[in-house]
């Protein structure tokens, strides 16, 4: 690092996400049709929202539900926004609630945590790795600054409290 650029913990943050979930049926199969059917008009609205940054595609898609890393019939949706408060608008005020309500037309129920927040440094993209590794650490030690919830949320300060 040179001394004209940031250290890590001067860049301002930006919320990640990861929340998986659990085919009831293959992602081709007529019963899950309707909710491929949204990925389409959900990842525009998402794109368009303020406060997007970047979400997980698989090369050659406008989606990443192709992409397999926690298990067969998981599919993984992985995301960055400026703010917590961006992603909880987009999440529950728009065209995305439409196909949450729907969730359990197409998704087993989990018993666990399915979905984790974290705070990355502006610019960071976060590898399906990573994202995984935070939500392992939610289910083994439930919430923290590193690894949160929106019921649990943890600000950017503190974060980087514990990550330095």
């Amino acid at each position: 690092m040179t001394s004209s650029q940031p250290a890590a913990h001067d860049l301002p943050a930006q919320l990640a996400q990861l929340n998986v979930a659990t085919l009831l049926h293959p992602i081709d199969d007529p019963r899950i049709a309707p909710f491929v059917e949204l990925l389409d008009p959900v990842n525009a609205a998402a794109d368009g929202t303020p406060g997007f940054v970047w979400r997980l595609v698989e090369d050659g898609t406008d989606d990443a539900t192709g992409l397999r890393p926690a298990g067969e019939n998981v599919i993984v949706n992985l995301s960055v926004w400026e703010s917590q408060e961006a992603l909880w608008e987009f999440a529950y005020r728009s065209g995305h609630l439409e196909a949450m309500r729907r969730r359990r037309e197409w998704f087993a129920r989990h018993v666990e945590a399915h979905l984790v927040l974290w705070w990355v440094p502006a610019g960071h993209r976060p590898s399906v790795t990573e994202a995984l590794e935070r939500l392992a650490e939610l289910r083994a030690h439930g919430p923290s600054p590193r690894a949160f919830t929106f019921a649990s949320a943890h600000s950017a300060e503190e974060a980087r409290s514990v990550t330095g």
